[in-house]
């Protein structure tokens, strides 16, 4: 049996926990590595050939690891009283009830984990927050951990991911930053220290940044903040680009070129989803509310409602472009994960486009490269999408194939950026198509010039398609 200099679990086996953990196991030899969620399926999965989760290269790293230093288990308790650091990553949904329904997050799976770990713990333990969770959170689970009646030590540590779907891998590989917040006490920078210690094997000293805990609670909701403003902010700018004949593509390349500004998070398109970007905005605009800054409150959520603008908005223009009736037409929609290179379809853009159309009695049809049916119905059900009394298999078919999906339909629409939607035949699926054929490309991915030259009448976002001065020759005519 090999000896381990320390012993880690994570009690989370999904989007986060699965490939953080698979990546310490492989840079730290030296490190057992539990995996443990109450689900059995899941875990059943990580076991098998077919993981739960879709993430280019980590596939490969976790049948590097498993079942030598990484185990993926339904035994909970165990794993606690054998590890001394353990890192939570459970759900923390946006709240659906209650006081900050709609905007502050559900934290009752993590404190029914604390709870846990409070009551079969052997030993002193650190804990570890990898979930997203709002400031002061710490403080409140250490009270829980500390409330055991065995007088058993815990120490909480806030250790945010910043991790992008679908370069995952390539994200917890070479960081831009570890961060790790503790209390200030001797045994609190200790406990700060032995996290460090795992990471340094393979990130540099100077990329691993330690804070108090509250910083760093914070800057995860900050860091992801940022970020959905920038995607609000250029696909604000896209409206007023179709309104006045500017390319946003064009404009968001000439700023990004000032080195202030930088390139990165200027592409527009049908809006951000995935489990991060709006729920901890959204998290944002509550604690902000719980402190009584209104102005500040409000500053936040206006970049979610535009987001919200965005996807209602190409809905909108999809009707209108198709004379302003789609009942009972087939539309195509290319995508259904919220972005590409991974299957996760949480708050997908996809999702809420299909919910307009299905209101006006659209027929829908879906093809996505990585997402099954499954998950699909299962994400029209969760979301509402699907129109009162109707059932999901009477108005959504999904596809296997592309062609299939477009066979027959009025219109196409671009949902992710899938790179094999830039290499299809699209004169094979324009002759199959109802005419006049339409093509909504909400992720400025396609030739749109050559779509044009085939037949389809092309609308994509951000794009001067339609107006009326195109160019400044058009100004004398």
């Amino acid at each position: 049996m090999a000896d381990f200099k320390t012993k880690i679990c994570c009690i989370g086996a999904g989007y986060v926990g699965g490939p953080t953990m698979a990546t310490i196991a492989l840079k730290c030899p030296d490190v057992k590595v539990h995996v443990v969620d109450i689900n059995p399926k899941q875990i059943a999965r990580w076991n098998s050939d077919n993981l739960p989760i879709y993430e280019p290269g980590l596939d490969d790293v976790v049948k590097q690891v498993r079942n030598k230093n990484l185990f993926f288990s339904t035994k909970i308790d165990e794993a606690i009283r054998e590890c001394e650091i353990i890192f939570v990553s459970v759900n923390t949904p946006t709240k659906t009830y209650g006081v900050g329904a709609g905007r502050a997050a559900d934290l009752k799976n993590w404190e029914l984990a604390a709870r846990n770990i409070a009551k079969v713990a052997n030993g002193p333990k650190v804990i570890v927050e990898k979930s997203t969770l709002p400031v002061r959170t710490a403080h409140s689970m250490r009270k829980v951990l500390m409330a055991n009646d065995r007088k058993i030590h815990f120490e909480v540590l806030s250790n945010p991911e910043f991790l992008a779907e679908g370069t995952a891998m390539e994200d917890l590989d070479m960081p831009d930053r570890v961060l790790i917040g503790g209390m200030t006490t001797k045994l609190g920078q200790e406990a700060v220290q032995k996290l460090v210690d795992v990471y340094a094997h393979w990130v540099p000293r100077d990329r691993i940044i330690t804070t108090n805990l509250w910083s760093s609670e914070l800057s995860k909701l900050v860091a992801n903040a940022f970020l959905a403003q920038r995607i609000s902010s250029i696909n604000a700018i896209s409206e007023l680009c179709e309104a006045t004949g500017a390319d946003v593509q064009e404009v968001g390349h000439a700023i990004g070129k000032d080195k202030r500004i930088g390139k990165r998070f200027l592409n527009a398109s049908v809006g951000f989803g995935g489990s991060c970007f709006q729920k901890d905005i959204l998290n944002l605009v509550y604690l902000c509310e719980s402190f009584g800054l209104q102005e500040i409150s409000e500053y936040w959520n206006q970049v979610v409602k535009i987001n919200d603008h965005q996807k209602h908005r190409f809905a909108r223009k999809m009707i209108e472009s198709m004379f302003n009736t789609i009942s009972g037409k087939k539309i195509a929609l290319f995508g259904f994960a919220f972005k590409k290179d991974t299957g996760d379809t949480r708050e997908t853009a996809s999702v809420y486009v299909a919910k307009h159309l299905l209101a006006e009695r659209a027929k829908v049809s879906i093809y996505d490269p990585k997402v099954e049916e499954e998950q699909i119905e299962f994400d029209f059900n969760y979301y509402k999408a699907l129109t009162p009394g109707r059932e999901f298999k009477e108005c959504v078919k999904v596809e296997t194939d592309p062609y299939e999906a477009a066979k027959g339909a009025h219109a196409v629409a671009i949902m992710t950026e899938w790179d094999e939607f830039k290499k299809y035949d699209f004169q094979k699926m324009y002759d199959s198509m109802a005419k006049p054929a339409f093509i909504f490309d909400g992720r400025l991915i396609l030739d749109h010039a050559k779509l044009q030259d085939i037949g389809f009448t092309v609308y994509a976002i951000g794009k001067p398609y339609g107006v009326k001065y195109q160019n400044m020759d058009d100004l004398n005519a």
